[in-house]
């Protein structure tokens, strides 16, 4: 029965101790000694076996000991299988590390043997041996060598194993889900963990169930809930490296509600050549707990307006930006430009790409190039366009904190809408072939100054692509992405790492999600598509509610959700109310009735009402003198004009 560490009192410590004392005395000293003397004693210990395995294979043949079989050229032919054994590297092992590789060395060496003391009988340079001696000698000898390392680690393992279980609070109870080559070689590793044991292997095989692998039994998928309780499991293990993100799913459903840790071997491509170890495993994606299927991009509209062209990328060092520029380069661009108004953030996305090119020569003919700019900067932006020859712009530069935004109205509206204006303006004055603006669901009937903001941005470009030029202009709109700046993902993540509570704005509020590799790869695919005027909508697939977010990564983490009902939880969900401008759920069109399909599933188009240019163009030049009188009230009139179902949250 084992010993749970957690449990057991400093009497039974105590105890436990002194009845293992002469144990522990014994593995120290051995454990203590010069790696010479401890090679130099197993090999001591396998010449004597290797005799008394030699005697009992003579005697098996004649059926009793020949007394006229020289002691001496007994002891002589015992010793040769030993000092190949050293010459093979045998004994360079550690026990504590023994595999089955070695073994099979051991195996191979053992053939050649048979064959060249086959050879030795068969000219009878040896009388008095039967030929049948050397085979039977090696069997047993090989049984002796397997099962002496066997026994030496499982005793070092055992006794190393107790010691620290008693040193670490931390120390969880394991299941691994996988009985498969990965979930083995998983075991393996653990086996000298001070934080893991492994008390037991799950699979969905049910020819599996009830068998044992490496001493650990085999349970069916539909009792892993119970074994949570059962087996006090702290951490599920997913080793099945070809898992679907809907298979995995599945598992993470069924622990739904359970304060238990779910980490995952990377897939099969990223383990390739590489042994499974402990360091291979990681948290479960997140993107695995929500109900989201993704489809493989299009390599031919990836490619469409990057490959061999020149391409600017505006708000190059923001989430979405930087995604970008690391989606275009793995498409071989001739030239990136990274335009950027926050240094620190120009420099740090120019370093990666510059690492990217040094690390693989397919990346090292591109050119890449850092400019600071403002998007407002017409005149700077058609010098740059010009400069290089732009063909392809992404236009992602934007200010997207609601609650910031909303408490510096114009300068959200100027950068947002005006800065969209000017760098559209400035791309078809250069003749640029595509411009594709990186907009939000907030656009949508907006109850906040960003939104509002981004759904001019969006009107200023279809107005733009209805004027004769050579640019085509579109427009991707899409949701939250999990991982940027200020979405709730990584403050949740930060929340439970510090123990500290999470915040939710509103119990009902929702929101789509997709990851920011995703969304960039989609809006690179939409700009493929677009003639010229288009609205692209992402499906996000279904909402989320953050509440229930919040949870499933509290459960995720290992920890119980503290509320009303569970007073003893670890960490409590606080609502603090919807921030100035946040409305309780997001939606991607306008109307209920303006949405097509396109020829790739994840994106469609909406078909939104536009302005004529002239329009929008009298309330931009507006703007300036209305920004230095600070008249909000004109501002949110603007609003009401132009953008539909818009309006003032209260």
């Amino acid at each position: 029965m084992s010993i749970d560490p957690k449990t057991i009192s400093k009497e039974d410590k105590i105890s436990f101790i002194q009845s293992n004392s002469f144990a522990e005395r014994t593995a120290s000293i051995l454990l203590s000694l010069p790696r010479g003397i401890k090679r130099s004693i197993l090999m001591f210990a396998d010449f004597i076996m290797s005799v008394v395995c030699l005697f009992l294979a003579v005697a098996a043949r004649y059926g009793y000991l020949d007394h006229h079989v020289s002691l001496w050229l007994l002891s002589v032919s015992a010793l040769i299988p030993v000092l190949c054994l050293y010459a093979i590297g045998f004994y360079n092992g550690v026990a504590r590390g023994f595999f089955d590789a070695m073994m099979g060395s051991v195996l191979q060496l053992f053939f050649v043997l048979i064959i060249v003391a086959q050879t030795v009988l068969y000219f009878k340079l040896l009388p008095g041996i039967p030929r049948a001696v050397p085979i039977l000698y090696l069997f047993l000898f090989f049984i002796w060598l397997w099962n002496s390392r066997l026994t030496i680690r499982e005793l070092l393992a055992r006794w190393q194993g107790q010691r620290p279980q008693y040193k670490y609070d931390d120390y969880d109870n394991v299941v691994i889900y996988g009985a498969g080559e990965a979930g083995k070689e998983l075991l393996e590793g653990l086996k000298n963990s001070h934080k893991y044991n492994v008390v037991a292997y799950i699979d969905d095989d049910p020819q599996l169930t009830g068998a044992y692998l490496l001493g650990k039994k085999i349970y069916p998928a539909h009792r892993l809930v119970s074994l949570v309780d059962e087996l006090e499991i702290a951490q599920v293990f997913l080793a099945i490296p070809s898992i679907s993100r809907g298979q995995k799913r599945q598992i993470i459903d069924k622990l739904s509600g359970i304060a238990i840790k779910i980490k995952e071997l990377p897939s099969l491509e990223e383990i390739a050549d590489e042994k499974v170890t402990v360091s291979s495993m990681r948290k479960v994606d997140i993107l695995d707990v929500l109900d989201r299927q993704t489809v493989e991009p299009d390599a031919k509209l990836l490619q469409l307006n990057i490959k061999d062209k020149c391409i600017l990328v505006t708000g190059a060092g923001g989430s979405i930006g930087s995604e970008l520029c690391r989606q275009v380069i793995k498409n071989q661009p001739k030239c990136i430009v990274l335009y950027e108004l926050s240094e620190f953030a120009l420099y740090s996305i120019h370093q990666e790409l510059i690492a990217k090119q040094a690390n693989d020569s397919i990346y090292q003919d591109i050119e890449v190039v850092a400019v600071i700019g403002s998007v407002t900067n017409e005149d700077n932006l058609l010098r740059i366009f010009k400069l290089y020859s732009i063909q392809t712009v992404y236009h992602a530069a934007a200010y997207k904190h609601v609650p910031m935004v909303e408490h510096n109205p114009f300068e959200g509206v100027i950068n947002n809408t005006k800065g969209t204006y000017h760098c559209a303006r400035a791309a078809i004055k250069a003749n640029v072939e595509t411009f594709v603006l990186i907009s939000t669901d907030k656009a949508v009937r907006p109850t906040n100054v960003m939104g509002a903001s981004k759904r001019l941005a969006e009107l200023v470009c279809q107005a733009l692509s209805q004027i004769d030029s050579q640019t085509c202009i579109s427009m991707v709109r899409f949701g939250n992405v999990l991982g940027s700046s200020g979405s709730v993902v990584p403050v949740f993540t930060k929340q439970i790492q510090k123990g500290l509570p999470i915040t939710v704005t509103h119990p009902d509020v929702t929101r789509y999600f997709m990851t920011i590799p995703e969304a960039a790869n989609l809006v690179i695919q939409a700009g493929a598509m677009a003639l010229g005027g288009e609205v692209f909508v992402l499906d996000m697939g279904e909402p989320v509610k953050i509440v229930d977010l919040a949870h499933r990564m509290i459960h995720l983490s290992g920890f119980d959700v503290k509320d009303a009902a569970h007073p003893n939880g670890d960490i409590e969900v606080i609502f603090t109310g919807l921030r100035a401008g946040e409305k309780l759920y997001e939606e991607l069109i306008i109307g209920e009735d303006n949405v097509e399909s396109t020829n790739h599933p994840l994106i469609m188009q909406a078909i939104e009402h536009s302005f004529p240019l002239a329009d929008i163009e009298k309330v931009l030049f507006e703007l300036t003198e209305k920004q230095k009188q600070f008249d909000v009230p004109w501002l949110k009139l603007q609003f009401k004009q132009f953008v539909a179902g818009y309006k003032v949250n209260t």
